[in-house]
C-alpha cells in the first residue's frame, strides 16, 4: 500500500484508498477537466471535495500542494519511476494523464502539439474570459453601475466562442475524429457558459451552431456525465 504521509494535504483529506490517485477539487468548470479524464480513462481515483465557498483552498494543508491556492490537484502514488507525484494546473494534469495512459492525446507528434495547443487555448482564453464574463454577468459584478468591463468580456467571450466555432466547423471534435484532453480542457466551461452564467442570449451563442453540436456530442459521453458530478458536493 502507498505510503502518501509525506504529503501534508492528507493529514486534512485522509487517503481512504491510498493506491488510487488522488483528486483534491470542485465540480467547476476547471475541476471536472480532471474527473472528466479519469473517467474517460478509466482510472481507478479517490475524489475529495474542496470547499472553494469556505477558503478550503487557502489553509496550510492545500497551500502544501497548490501554492496557488487553486483547485484541481492530485497526486498519483504511481508516478514517473514509481514515485508518489503530485501536481496541479488542470491543463498539466490533463497532459500528464494522457501521456500515463497512451490515450486522449494523438502519438503524431505533429497532432499532439496541436492539441496541447487547443488544451492552451482554453487555459489562456476561454477559462479567463468566460470566468469574468460570469462575474459581471451574474455574480458580484453584477452591481458595478459602469457596464464597460461586462460589455469588455462580453465581447471578447463572443469573439473566443467564434474561434471555437470556426474550429469545429466540419470537425467532430476539436481534433477531427479524435476526441481528446482538447475537447475536455472546453466542455464544462462553454457548458457554464450557457447555463450556469446565463449568457447564452449576452453571447448570440446560438449563433454558433458547430459548437453548440460539439457540446451536445461531449455532455452525451457517459464519462463526461459523470465527471460533470465529481466530487460531489455534500
Amino acid at each position: 500500500m502507498a505510503d502518501l504521509s509525506a504529503f501534508p494535504i492528507t493529514a486534512r483529506w485522509p487517503a481512504q484508498q491510498p493506491d488510487r490517485i488522488q483528486l483534491y477539487s470542485a465540480p467547476t468548470p476547471n475541476g471536472v477537466k480532471v474527473s472528466i479524464a479519469l473517467e474517460e480513462l478509466g482510472l481507478p481515483y479517490e475524489a475529495h471535495y474542496i470547499d472553494i465557498g469556505n477558503d478550503e483552498t487557502w489553509g496550510p494543508e492545500f497551500l502544501s500542494l497548490n501554492p496557488n491556492g487553486k483547485i484541481p490537484s492530485i497526486i498519483d502514488p504511481k508516478g514517473p519511476d514509481g514515485e508518489p507525484l503530485a501536481l496541479f494546473e488542470s491543463g498539466a494534469i490533463l497532459l500528464y494523464l494522457a501521456e500515463k495512459t497512451g490515450k486522449l492525446l494523438p502519438s503524431d507528434p505533429a497532432k499532439r502539439y496541436e492539441t496541447i495547443q487547443w488544451v492552451f487555448f482554453q487555459m489562456a482564453a476561454i477559462g479567463p474570459m468566460f470566468g469574468q464574463l460570469g462575474f459581471f454577468h451574474k455574480f458580484a459584478g453584477r452591481e458595478i453601475a459602469d457596464k464597460r468591463p461586462l460589455e469588455r468580456y462580453r465581447v471578447e467571450s463572443r469573439r473566443l466562442v467564434g474561434v471555437l466555432d470556426g474550429r469545429l466547423k466540419d470537425r467532430k471534435w476539436i481534433m477531427g475524429n479524435d476526441y481528446t484532453i482538447a475537447d475536455i480542457s472546453m466542455l464544462g466551461w462553454v457548458r457554464n457558459l450557457i447555463g450556469f452564467y446565463e449568457a447564452r442570449e449576452l453571447v448570440g451563442f446560438d449563433d454558433f451552431p458547430a459548437v453548440g453540436a460539439w457540446l451536445e456530442r461531449g455532455l452525451a459521453r457517459p464519462a463526461v456525465q459523470a465527471g460533470l458530478q465529481i466530487p460531489q458536493r455534500p
